[in-house]
């Protein structure tokens, strides 16, 4: 039946022929485009099927196919580049998601040694250290190496020899090690048991850090541990089972349980201009999502010229200004042109972006410092962390409040704890809570730039607030660190400027005016020997103000 109305027209079998071949050839351009498109074959498919079989039995078959030829030729070229910009959405999709999540917090690497840094035999096992040195600095000490010494695994160099007597003398490298003019394998290690002495990366590879460091004279590390004993003296911290221990140079925080360090956190402390002060006193309570209170130097020397400029300072960081009673007052209404403001008290909110973080540790003392949590948790990543008011920030404070409220009754109960889950809880429901621990936590805050630990190691760390400065301060006028802060060594100029701090000396018998006709006498007989010993506390003291700390006094528990 099909056959015969189509025969007239295609003239026998050989326009069937034809108009198969043609079939063929566009089912074969058809082919074509599936295979540079596999995506798209069902649907390409489909549509080539639907056009052919109605144009094959219809129309002139000569038009189409010269039609659909070029456009077989063309669309495939289109295609494969409609196969990128597939592709490209697919992988940049990850790339926004990745963006929009937190980087993960860096810490510096601190040290894993489980002996804690202040116990209570670090005042005799440092006093020992000093007079060790002692000997050493009288004896002549250690060679400085040449600047340009960085010498690698296996080389040789002539300055060697001298590094081998400093480490020998130190205790580093074992005095029966042979002798040798290379850094060979134990005299790196030597080099690797120096550097995390020192607080330094213990890799065993020489950098301007680790140099600086070697070449600090016997005298210079001698004084370092005879002024951190010194500082240590009249202090009577309870030690026991279980206390934390600040070790201002080191900036670091230990978790001290039965002798051993627990956990050792990096920390963030005080600037050279807003010392962290040394304090002795107890850790009682914990608290979630606390508000911050601005002291009244910050209201006066920060918030203040910062709302002269910006008058939406405060509304954007959320501070709120309160008046009597509690009362909040609009900032419009203070004439910020004066200092009235600091006649209120100002109240940062609670949240992700307090100065305080999301935890607080309250520990109540004559300096109003306490730890907490930061939003700033970047600054955990360097190796130099004096960045702060005089509080001290810590590093994991959440771990670390987990093991301070060890004992104490959790949320839900007796029966339940205050774990890393239940503190993360506490936070998320976004209200403050003060947590108080069912036994308070022994702390202490202390400036140890040179110390001695009980297995008979020396550590140093440098002198960030310049208190170790000798009263002959002009003998070392720079030499203000142990040499791993050499940008920060001139602060050391500093110290011997405060040198004329001794002239309020003769200010002491002008206060006796009532014997005003033997001036002459005072002056020349007093100062000389008072000059002598009242120096080092009269250079240090200025160093000490921020602080509010005398140096060499272990601040009273309250």
């Amino acid at each position: 039946m099909p056959h015969v109305p189509f025969a007239p027209r295609g003239v026998s079998r050989a326009p069937r022929g034809s108009a198969r071949a043609r079939l063929l050839g566009g089912t074969a351009a058809a082919l074509a485009l599936l295979l540079a498109a596999p995506l798209r074959a069902e649907p390409v498919d489909s549509k080539i099927n639907l056009r052919i079989e109605p144009r094959a039995e219809g129309k002139a078959e000569a038009k189409p196919e010269p039609k659909a030829e070029p456009k077989s030729e063309v669309k495939p070229e289109p295609k494969p580049a409609a196969e990128k910009p597939e592709a490209a959405p697919a992988e940049a999709a990850p790339v926004k998601k990745v963006s929009r999540e937190l980087p993960p917090t860096v810490y510096a690497r601190v040290s894993e040694d489980p002996l804690p840094t202040y116990t209570a035999q670090t005042f005799m096992d440092t006093m020992r250290a000093a007079e060790r040195y002692q000997i050493y600095a009288e004896a002549g000490g250690w060679k400085a190496l040449p600047a340009d010494f960085a010498p690698k695994p296996g080389d040789s160099h002539p300055a060697i020899p001298s590094l081998r007597h400093h480490l020998t003398l130190t205790g580093d490298l074992p005095p029966d090690a042979p002798p040798s003019d290379r850094y060979d394998p134990p005299l790196v290690a030597a080099v690797r048991a120096f550097q995390a002495r020192h607080g330094l990366p213990d890799a065993g590879v020489f950098g301007r850090l680790t140099l600086n460091a070697l070449n600090v004279p016997a005298d210079v590390r001698q004084r370092q541990l005879r002024a951190s004993a010194q500082r240590l003296m009249g202090s009577n911290f309870a030690f026991g089972e279980r206390y934390v221990a600040v070790n201002i140079p080191s900036a670091t925080v230990e978790a001290v349980e039965n002798g051993a360090v627990t956990r050792r956190y990096v920390a963030v402390v005080g600037k050279t201009d807003k010392q962290t002060p040394t304090v002795e006193t107890r850790i009682t309570d914990v608290n979630l999502n606390p508000t911050w209170t601005l002291p009244i130097s910050v209201i006066k020397n920060e918030i203040i010229p910062t709302m002269r400029k910006n008058p939406g300072y405060l509304a954007k960081n959320r501070i709120r200004i309160l008046g009597p009673g509690g009362v909040e007052v609009d900032p419009t209404a203070i004439d910020w042109s004066t200092e009235k403001a600091a006649n209120y008290t100002l109240r940062q909110d609670s949240g992700l972006d307090n100065s305080l973080g999301q935890v607080r540790i309250d520990m109540p003392n004559r300096h109003a410092i306490y730890m907490h949590d930061t939003p700033s948790k970047s600054l955990f990543a360097g190796s130099v962390r004096f960045h702060s008011h005089g509080c001290v920030r810590v590093g994991q404070v959440k771990e670390f409040a987990a093991w301070l409220l060890q004992g104490t009754e959790g949320p839900n109960g007796p029966g339940s704890v205050w774990g890393p889950i239940e503190i993360e809880t506490g936070i998320a429901q976004g209200e403050r809570r003060d947590i108080k621990l069912v036994k308070p936590t022994p702390v202490a805050f202390v400036y140890l730039t040179g110390y001695a630990t009980s297995d008979g190691r020396v550590h140093f760390r440098d002198d960030i607030y310049g208190l170790d400065i000798p009263a002959p301060a002009a003998a070392v006028p720079d030499v203000a660190t142990t040499g791993a802060i050499t940008p920060r060594a001139n602060p050391a100029p500093r110290k011997p400027d405060a040198a004329p701090a001794p002239r309020p000396v003769p200010a002491k018998p002008e206060a006796a005016k009532p014997a005003p006709v033997p001036p002459p006498a005072p002056v020349v007989v007093a100062p000389k020997p008072q000059v002598r010993k009242v120096a080092p506390p009269a250079e240090r003291a200025p160093a000490a103000e921020p602080g509010l700390m005398p140096p060499g006094l272990v601040g009273g528990r309250t």
